[in-house]
C-alpha cells in the first residue's frame, strides 16, 4: 500500500517516490502496491497512475514483485483495457477492485458475470483483487472468491473485512488453488497469519513497515513477543487513522524522509493532538526497533 508524495503544488514528486521505493525495500517488504487507495489513484487521472506505475517499476527493477490497480470509471467496455495499460508499465499483475466491478446494488453473481468477462478479454494478465473501501466497501462472499481462484488468473486478494471469521472463510475458499489472501487490518493480523493468510498489506505498513515485517516472519517463531508487538501494533492504528494518508506523510517528515506533507485526497494539516500522537508511536516503534535488532 504505496503512499505517493506530491510537491507543495500539488505533482507527482517522482524523486521522492524514488526515495520511497527505496525505503520500502530496505525495511523489507516483500512487495509493492503502487496505485492503490493510499496512493491517492482516485484524484489521479488515467496518464499519471500509469506514470507512477511504471515509475515504481523501473526504479524497483526487480527486487520485489510490483502491483497497481488497473480498473476504474463506470463502464466495463473501458476496464480490459485499463488493465492492458497498466499491465504495459511493467507491472507483476493488475489489480480488480472490488466496488468497481458491480454497483452497491447488485448481487455478487452480475460482479462474478463483469469479472469473468475482464478475464476473458485481458487475455494471459495476472490479475489480483483489492476489497478497496471506494467507490463502496464490497466485500466479496467466499463462494465469489472461490470461483476467482478457480479461475487460475486471480493470484491475490486484499482482504478488508477486519473480521477473522470472514478472513477464514475466503481462505478455506482460496485454499489449494493458489490464490494467496493478505490482511489489511491490523488488530487481527497475528490471528490471520496463524489462520494462513499469506502476509500484511495495511496502511500502518506506511509508517513503520520494519515492525510488521518482522510480525510476518517471526510470529510462529516467537509467539509470546508477536502478541506484544501485535498489541502495539493494534493500538497505534489509533492514531495511523486520524487524518490518513495525511499522518503517514507527517510521520514519515517527523523521520526524517526527505518529502512534503502535501495530500489531495485531505488537507496535510492535522487535528490537533495528532501531531503528539505521532511523536509518541514513533518513540514506540523505536524501542520496539531496538528491541528487536533493527535500530541501526
Amino acid at each position: 500500500m504505496m503512499l505517493t508524495p506530491f510537491t507543495a503544488s500539488g505533482q507527482v514528486d517522482f524523486a521522492a517516490l524514488d526515495r520511497l521505493v527505496d525505503w520500502y525495500i530496505d525495511a523489507g517488504s516483500t512487495g509493492l502496491f503502487a496505485v492503490c487507495q493510499s496512493s491517492e489513484m482516485f484524484e489521479m487521472d488515467h496518464e499519471e497512475r500509469a506514470e507512477v506505475a511504471r515509475r515504481v517499476v523501473d526504479h524497483t527493477a526487480g527486487r520485489v514483485p510490483v502491483v497497481a490497480s488497473g480498473t476504474f470509471g463506470d463502464d466495463p467496455g473501458g476496464w480490459a483495457s485499463g488493465v492492458r495499460d497498466m499491465y504495459a508499465t511493467g507491472v507483476d499483475a493488475v489489480v480488480c477492485l472490488t466496488g468497481v466491478l458491480a454497483r452497491k446494488d447488485e448481487v455478487d453473481a452480475i460482479w462474478q458475470r463483469r469479472a469473468a468477462r475482464l478475464v476473458d478479454d485481458t487475455a494471459d494478465i495476472p490479475l489480483g483483487i483489492y476489497e478497496c473501501p471506494r467507490p463502496y466497501h464490497r466485500l466479496l462472499a467466499p463462494e465469489t472468491l472461490a470461483w476467482a481462484a478457480s479461475t487460475g488468473r486471480f493470484h491475490f486478494l486484499k482482504e478488508t473485512s477486519g473480521r477473522p471469521e470472514v478472513v477464514r472463510a475466503k481462505l478455506d475458499a482460496a485454499a489449494g488453488t493458489g490464490m494467496r489472501v493478505f490482511n489489511a487490518a491490523a488488530a487481527t493480523a497475528q490471528e490471520n497469519l496463524i489462520d494462513g493468510a499469506a502476509g500484511f498489506s495495511g496502511i500502518s505498513a506506511n509508517f513503520i513497515p520494519e515492525l510488521w515485517v518482522w510480525l510476518c516472519a517471526n510470529w510462529a517463531k516467537e509467539p509470546e513477543l508477536a502478541d506484544e508487538l501485535q498489541a502495539f501494533l493494534r493500538e497505534a492504528e489509533h492514531t495511523v487513522v486520524r487524518g490518513y494518508p495525511a499522518t503517514a506523510k507527517h510521520f514519515l517528515v517527523m523521520s526524517g524522509f526527505d518529502m512534503t506533507t502535501a495530500c489531495r485526497v485531505c488537507t496535510d494539516e492535522l487535528e490537533p493532538g495528532v501531531t503528539e500522537a505521532l511523536a509518541d508511536m514513533r518513540a514506540g516503534a523505536e524501542a520496539w526497533r531496538q528491541r528487536l535488532g533493527l535500530a541501526g
